[in-house]
């Protein structure tokens, strides 16, 4: 395949709830450019770009997906990515290589929640943005619904490109606004259609929308805007390139709709992109830091003659093909077979032969150029968020933002044995998505993964299983308990003697054990005077209290905030040693432990808790439920946060409950608090579960 003119690029991403039929209108794309000879459907499992077998099974999108596009003589690179809350973070790594979000929303359903998300990211990262009205033919299809709604949740004035002629049952075609045509389409998915005149009932509005969209074309260009207000008249084509100046520079939002499963008005969506999408040339210069002075920016501005540089975006790990890393080039090129400079892992890449992606078919292409998105295969140190320059251009771009996970499971093999085979698995696959994260708590030795909910953990398992033979087990991980005192107490004695055959054991100490503020840990504090325990025995006795503090007495969780004080003590010239002080020094604690009224503690975590308006109060009544503390609700858009205290008992499985509780239009983030008291009630239970554990 031959490389383009980056002028003729098109750098597109799909975006939407899920459901919205991002995937379906790709392939309508792919097909109305005749890059397939048959429109394939979700249903039956034979779309471009759900791919993988857990997509094809549960027919949704479970990361993003790259393909291209060749129409006319234009290159779209297009890229369609899930709209479940448990993958948001590979639709985050999509915005940073689009130059253009498309937002796709679903008539009947209106604006969602991942919709409302994705579009705040697209702003946030200055991206143009344009929306398409899907799934016009659908029950409670409501064009005017929708374009009202966007109106007031996206606080934006988008201009209608393409209307429909009829809704539900009646969509029959569309109406190109700014060529005043009107198109029926076949409804058997093969998008042809014919030009009819425009409904009667649409004329007068059909004008006025032409209007409307004329005039905000016009202000993005100072001379079409002076022409438009001496009534002159615009071109069509002039109105196609000032659309694209106003929709690169912000200022204009177009609006397209049509049907994706029946295949209409689609090609209108493609003549947009060709027409009006901006090119990797419009987009504004990015920027990068200096490798020798993090803090000094350095300004990259998109051209084709500057020094190659580009941001990995997407890791694809097979265990058969290897691993693909997704490139786009903000600047510069590269020819095949050429070296360049990881600037992240500061480590030199051969390149290889450049890839084109089609789904999960590969195509090799002749070089790389400014603005193309390839793939790169065999990169031995790359992953996502780095940064490929040539050496001559010492920059790094700021790593992609990878959101906190918020559901976490520990993880164990199902056949005993299989430990290192885990291991293996979890880097290889964290290399591929990095919104999973691995720990080994060292308080319950559990294997933690953490990842952004149990859909998104439960396919990552799936996925392991597939790809790595490895069959794994997820279960509710052990709350990290902790256990402390309430109460002091003096002049306990630990005394240990034994006496054998030969040489015997002694060693006598007496401590005073004190409860300490929240967060204090332990403090030994050495009192002894006289040499009543000789000073190289003193370390041993900190080190039996230490150690048996983290056996803990109630529940065998670790002890904290206390202070123990040696204050005296007996020793044996012969008998004595650093393991009879070690022991003599746990038995005294453990007797001490018993009088200074121990208690258990449970860490309390803080959330944010983004919800529907209409959904806080069932939010609040739940929290309620599960000892949590509001603490304030604040406003977001259409969005309340709810911002509460739990403890991280009640809410080890939140994400799926929130779910339910919310349709799916709910969101957390959570972080560790502090620790506080179990109520008296629970600690009972905690106990005897611990101590089961303990026999088992």
């Amino acid at each position: 395949m031959k490389s383009h003119d980056p002028r003729l690029i098109r750098n597109i991403g799909l975006f939407g709830h899920g459901g919205s039929g991002k995937t379906s209108l790709a392939e309508a794309m792919f097909f109305n450019a005749k890059m397939l000879t048959r429109l394939g459907k979700i249903t039956d499992k034979n779309t471009v770009m759900d791919w993988e077998p857990e997509e094809m099974d549960r027919q949704v999108s479970l990361g993003m997906a790259v393909g291209y596009i060749k129409h006319g003589k234009t290159l779209i690179n297009l890229i369609d990515t899930p709209g479940d809350a448990n993958y948001v973070p590979d639709a985050r790594n999509a915005m940073s290589a689009i130059d253009m979000a498309l937002m796709v929303i679903c008539s009947a359903s209106g604006i969602e929640v991942q919709t409302e998300r994705y579009w705040e990211l697209a702003v946030e990262q200055k991206k143009p943005r344009a929306l398409y009205i899907n799934k016009l033919d659908r029950e409670r299809a409501n064009f005017d619904a929708v374009l009202e709604e966007i109106k007031q949740t996206f606080k934006v004035i988008p201009v209608p490109l393409v209307v429909p002629i009829g809704q539900e049952d009646a969509f029959e075609g569309v109406v190109d606004v700014l060529l005043g045509k009107a198109y029926r389409y076949a409804k058997d998915g093969s998008g042809k259609c014919e030009e009819i005149p425009i409904p009667e009932t649409m004329t007068d509005r059909i004008e006025e929308l032409r209007m409307q969209a004329i005039e905000s074309i016009a202000e993005s260009d100072d001379e079409l805007m002076e022409r438009y207000l001496e009534d002159q008249e615009l071109q069509p084509e002039e109105l196609v390139a000032a659309l694209g100046k106003g929709l690169s520079q912000g200022s204009i939002v177009p609006l397209l709709s049509g049907s994706a499963t029946l295949n209409i008005g689609v090609d209108l969506l493609l003549n947009f992109i060709e027409g009006s999408g901006p090119s990797p040339l419009d987009v504004p210069p990015l920027q990068a830091h200096d490798v020798s002075d993090v803090e000094k920016l350095i300004e990259v501005v998109p051209a084709t003659d500057g020094a190659f540089a580009g941001l990995v975006f997407k890791t694809i790990v097979d265990p058969f093909a290897g691993k693909l890393n997704l490139l786009r080039v903000f600047r510069g090129g590269l020819s095949a077979n050429a070296e360049a400079r990881n600037a992240t892992r500061e480590a030199n890449e051969r390149i290889g032969q450049p890839l084109k992606m089609q789904g999960k078919k590969q195509e090799p292409v002749d070089d790389i150029v400014c603005g193309d998105i390839v793939a790169l295969a065999k990169q031995r140190d790359t992953r996502t968020g780095d940064t490929y320059v040539d050496a001559k251009a010492p920059l790094i771009f700021d790593m992609i933002k990878i959101p906190d996970g918020s559901l976490s499971f520990a993880i164990e093999p199902k056949t005993k044995g299989d430990e290192d085979k885990i291991a293996s698995a979890l880097q290889r696959i964290q290399e591929e998505d990095p919104s999973l994260h691995t720990r080994r708590d060292a308080q319950t030795k559990q294997l933690i993964l953490t990842g952004m909910g149990q859909g998104h953990l439960e396919m990552t398992i799936e996925r392991i299983r597939r790809k790595f033979g490895v069959e794994v087990l997820l279960k509710a991980p052990k709350v990290p308990y902790k256990e402390t005192i309430r109460a002091s107490v003096k002049e306990v004695r630990g005394r240990y003697k034994k006496q054998t055959g030969g040489r015997g054991q002694f060693g006598d100490t007496v401590i005073n054990l004190d409860p300490l503020p929240s967060g204090s840990g332990f403090q030994f504090v050495d009192k002894i005077v006289g040499g009543s325990i000789p000073r190289q025995y003193i370390p041993a006795v900190e080190k039996g209290i230490s150690e048996a503090a983290e056996r803990g007495h109630l529940a065998g969780y670790p002890v904290i905030d206390f202070q123990v004080q040696l204050v005296d003590g007996s020793y044996h010239t012969v008998d004595s040693s650093e393991m009879a002080f070690k022991i003599a020094g746990s038995m005294g604690f453990q007797t001490a432990m018993q009088k200074a009224q121990p208690t258990l503690l449970e860490p309390i975590v803080d959330m944010e808790i983004t919800v529907p308006e209409d959904k806080t109060g069932d939010v609040m009544g739940d929290m309620n439920s599960r000892r949590g503390r509001v603490l304030g609700i604040d406003s977001k858009g259409r969005n309340s946060v709810v911002r509460v205290q739990v403890p991280l008992a009640e809410v080890l499985r939140y994400e799926p409950d929130l779910r339910s509780l919310t349709s799916g239009k709910g969101c957390y983030v959570s972080s560790f608090s502090r620790y506080e008291e179990v109520p008296h009630n629970l600690q009972a239970k905690i106990i005897e579960e611990s101590k089961r554990e303990s026999e088992e």
